[in-house]
């Protein structure tokens, strides 16, 4: 006869509940996890969908997923020329929100050459993009369909392609479309705006009394080009030749170009130490204080459970069963606690992990390892009912 079953065969209710409610806080526990790993899976996303070995950014930045760093397009000549350097090319990078079908609608927006590397790394649906304008390939996350339209700037895009799990380093799906028109989109402006600038451009040159009035049309017009100009990228990631130094590589660039080339690494420390840390130790204080409470949680049902079954216990004593036995039934209970908890928290989040709005990663040995967290809490939590169970007099057993 299995004393730990037979008890909680007649305290069935008490340990469902209390079971179910461990289960409900282990499944918040692993989702804790879940979401760590998810943030360093969404912040590297762009980094391992590229597969760049140096960034090329402005001078004196962290990157464009750190700070604002703007350089010329035609600067990916310059990259390439780099003894070393394999392949080059520009990329553009911006967070978007628009309102779609009368909600707020945010996304990460990637302009790529169409003859470059950094495009989507697979398409699920659909297509690539083909045309330089107007072509659009967007995320599985945002949810759009093929052939619809979504107007950016100031023209009409259409989806063309569907990808993956793409994101940026904040979780905001990613959507791609030609170089060009994510310059335009970012750096075009309208007309009205254009028609301004202009006007203080000419008033600023008229300002200049030793023009003459060829001269003023001329430097106005060019002004104006300049300032319309929309040329500018992000960044230049380049692929280096088998066999190259990386670091002589970075040194020629940064003495020669005057721009900054992040290593690949380098830019994971970026993204990984820097943007998410603080989100990092937030997570972990959150599951340390969960387990805490689920440890709080046993104790007390398990010294509850004592309480009540101290005749029992005193029973037990007076017929010669021996401690061994007593301190079995509670840890068994304890265990067995554990254990159904454990596998109904992760039921739930497995159930559900797909629907959340971040994405969550399930290790496998981040889970392994939480199931021995719990085993080791149940063990030593049941050490409170089974201090109490053995102070236990046999006497106790025929008192009123």
């Amino acid at each position: 006869m299995n004393l730990a079953i037979r008890d909680i065969r007649y305290h069935r209710g008490r340990f469902i509940l209390t079971s179910v409610g461990l289960g409900l806080l282990l499944g918040v526990v692993m989702s804790m996890g879940g979401i760590y790993r998810g943030l360093f899976a969404d912040a590297l996303a762009v980094l391992n969908a590229n597969k760049a070995d140096i960034w090329v950014v402005q001078q004196d930045t962290n990157g464009p997923f750190a700070e604002t760093s703007r350089i010329p397009e035609d600067i990916k000549y310059r990259i390439k020329a780099v003894p070393g350097v394999a392949e080059a090319s520009p990329l553009s990078f911006q967070t978007l929100q628009i309102d779609r079908k009368g909600k707020p609608f945010r996304f990460f927006l990637i302009g790529y050459e169409l003859n470059g590397f950094g495009g989507p790394p697979v398409i699920i649906a659909g297509r690539n993009i083909r045309q330089k304008h107007y072509e659009m390939v967007a995320a599985k996350a945002m949810k759009m369909e093929l052939g619809e339209k979504i107007h950016l700037g100031l023209h009409d895009y259409t989806v063309v392609g569907i990808t993956g799990k793409m994101v940026s380093s904040s979780g905001d799906p990613a959507a791609y479309v030609s170089l060009s028109d994510a310059q335009d989109i970012q750096f075009k402006k309208d007309n009205n705006a254009i028609r301004n600038d202009r006007e203080r451009i000419g008033a600023n040159v008229d300002r200049i009394p030793s023009l003459s009035q060829p001269q003023a049309k001329y430097l106005k017009q060019n002004i104006a080009d300049i300032a319309e100009s929309t040329h500018t990228v992000n960044t230049v990631v380049a692929r280096l030749a088998p066999g190259t130094s990386l670091h002589e590589v970075q040194e020629r660039i940064k003495r020669w170009n005057h721009f900054r080339a992040i290593s690949d690494e380098e830019m994971r420390q970026i993204l990984t130490k820097g943007m998410i840390e603080k989100a990092r130790m937030q997570l972990g204080l959150f599951r340390i204080i969960l387990l805490v409470i689920s440890a709080v949680i046993i104790s007390l049902i398990i010294y509850t459970s004592t309480l009540d079954k101290i005749r029992v216990i005193a029973t037990l004593k007076l017929i010669g069963s021996q401690n061994r036995v007593i301190i079995g039934m509670i840890l068994q209970q304890s265990l067995l606690m554990g254990v159904i908890a454990y596998a109904m928290g992760y039921t739930l989040i497995l159930l559900t992990y797909e629907k959340f709005p971040r994405r969550i990663v399930l290790e496998a040995f981040d889970l392994q390892a939480l199931f021995v967290i719990v085993m080791v809490i149940c063990m030593i939590s049941s050490f409170v009912g089974i201090r109490k169970a053995l102070k236990v007099e046999p006497a106790e057993a025929l008192g009123g």
